[in-house]
């Protein structure tokens, strides 16, 4: 293929500059505040300690989970809720109380059944009708029932309610502060929200109301405005380094999104001390996207060939094969790996160098096999598609390098890992179907590798709405999947969250389109919320 004739996606640039990144501060930083900190935790300790109630216990635990403080009050909230899941007191008649407690005690990984719920059915296994003037249970009850796993159609049933009732009440409610709750919990469902971007809408809420608690208040903004400059500090030294490697000006054809990649790992990993974690997989991030591209836009077939070549072999002598933007890629690519490979074994004694570079291998068959349809017209059958597609979509490579920096490595997870099971299947099933949900559109005018949308259109000869319809009920199976074989089972006992986080951070990400291609509108919201704008403190 001549230079002149290459592919080209006219990505846009981002608005993420190294200059503006480097100007950022924040003033929260220092002994003061942890001091301060320090006073307002002891606080709410004393709270949790007088919370006797157990509904307002229930209460106060999802305010802390929801204002993002609940890593802080972890020994004391598992302690409540042991009590309260032995005693197995469930009451009649409340559809919120019911619906807060089930939903609590399974994000918490309690096995509670559905049929805690048949108190609130007929005799003919419906909701009582009496229950649909309650938008406050209904909330609930809603919120509840993303907690479901397959097979559970007392669950299924209490979604199909409480979502019909709430978007046909959503107009009819007066008070404007219930109808944003309503609309908010519409748009995404708790449980698959991103834990930052939540705590962040949801100060806003809680100090507004009559139950607020000024310690939580005070706290919950001061957390959130400490670990705001975290991230600033290593987004900045992120920036950095992407300036540092060229790889903007060599690679001009890729998406440079070295911010909305720090996104995608904060995301994934979100705790404050997890630094490491999050310089790696953003590291990492930028370098699927820019191999994402030439597979996808920018590489001749016969080149893609010699580059999935070169990366099975990992031989860095056959680096003369390849033209010079594919060099510097591999070269790129080849240090990243070897770095935290050695990091690893100077500090946990273990050799992970073949566990990398077969899961870069396996990714750019992947991305090898996906050119080749494209190349040659052949459009797959979903199935086929989906084989290739939740691996090509980089999730077991993110998973796999999320649980290395994440945690100690050992020996029986690991190869119990490398069989892939749910923990790695279900959350890179999400990612690649919320990807073509946000994508496909544009993909489709610019002439892409088909996903799923256009295979099953093609398979089923339905409409595009129906094959959108057919996708989003893959997630929903995905998402129920996950709830049990990583939040119920708990396999890896400190990786399961990181897991599911993933899954939230893919539908963050693309949930108004393509939110990492065309990153400017609710992308960079996100952005200038999690790591430029602070509260005002008093």
């Amino acid at each position: 293929m001549e230079e002149g004739i290459r592919r080209s996606a006219n990505y846009e640039a981002s608005v993420w500059d190294d200059d503006y990144i480097q100007s950022l501060a924040s003033p929260y930083m220092g002994e003061k505040y942890v001091r301060e900190a320090e006073k307002l935790k002891d606080l709410v300790r004393i709270l949790i300690d007088e919370t006797e109630e157990e509904l307002d216990r229930l209460h106060l635990i999802d305010n802390v989970r929801r204002l993002g403080l609940s890593g802080h009050f972890k020994d004391q909230i598992a302690k409540m809720l042991d009590h309260i899941y032995v005693a197995q007191d469930w009451p009649e008649e409340d559809l919120h109380f019911t619906s807060l407690k089930f939903r609590l005690l399974r994000q918490h990984g309690y096995h509670v059944p559905q049929e805690v719920f048949c108190s609130l059915m007929d005799e003919e296994g419906n909701f009582k009708a009496c229950l649909c003037e309650d938008a406050r249970g209904l909330i609930s009850l809603y919120e509840a029932s993303y907690l479901s796993v397959e097979g559970e159609s007392i669950m299924d049933l209490a979604k199909y309610f409480s979502l019909n009732l709430l978007a046909r009440k959503l107009d009819q409610i007066t008070e404007p502060r219930l109808s944003e709750q309503v609309r908010h919990a519409l748009e995404v469902p708790l449980h698959w929200r991103l834990q930052k971007l939540e705590a962040w809408w949801f100060i806003q809420v809680y100090e507004n109301t009559s139950e607020a608690n000024l310690a939580l208040v005070e706290l919950s903004k001061l957390d959130y405005n400490m670990v705001q400059a975290t991230y600033q500090r290593e987004l900045k030294r992120l920036s950095s380094w992407y300036k540092e490697t060229g790889l903007r000006e060599k690679l001009g054809f890729a998406r440079h999104r070295m911010a909305e990649c720090f996104l995608w790992a904060l995301g994934f990993v979100q705790e404050p001390h997890l630094r490491y974690s999050r310089e790696i997989l953003s590291k990492i991030a930028v370098l699927i996207t820019i191999i994402d591209d030439i597979y996808d836009v920018y590489g001749t077939l016969e080149e893609l060939q010699l580059f999935t070549h070169t990366i099975e072999r990992w031989d860095i002598n056959s680096l003369d094969s390849l033209p010079e933007y594919m060099k510097i890629c591999f070269l790129a690519l080849f240090n990243s790996v070897n770095e935290l490979a050695y990091h690893i074994l100077r500090d946990q004694g273990f050799n992970v160098i073949s566990n990398l570079t077969n899961l870069w291998a396996e990714l750019c068959r992947a991305y090898y096999l996906e050119a080749r349809w494209f190349h040659s017209g052949y459009v797959p059958t979903t199935n086929e598609y989906l084989n290739t597609a939740w691996v090509s979509i980089s999730g077991p490579l993110l998973l796999f390098y999320g649980y290395f920096t994440t945690n100690p490595i050992n020996k029986k997870e690991l190869k119990r890992l490398e069989q892939y099971p749910g923990i790695i299947r279900w959350p890179s099933t999400v990612l690649r179907l919320a990807d073509d949900l946000g994508t496909s559109s544009d993909e489709m005018k610019r002439g892409d590798v088909p996903k799923a949308m256009e295979c099953y259109m093609k398979e089923t000869g339905c409409s595009e709405e129906d094959a959108r319809n057919h996708v989003k009920q893959l997630i929903d199976t995905a998402l129920k999947r996950m709830n049990k074989e990583i939040l119920m089972e708990n396999p890896i006992k400190y990786f399961g969250q990181a897991a599911m986080n993933l899954g939230r951070i893919s539908l963050c990400m693309y949930q108004h389109g393509d939110g990492f291609g065309l990153p400017h509108s609710e992308t960079k919201k996100n952005l200038v919320s999690l790591v430029v704008q602070p509260f005002p403190m008093p």
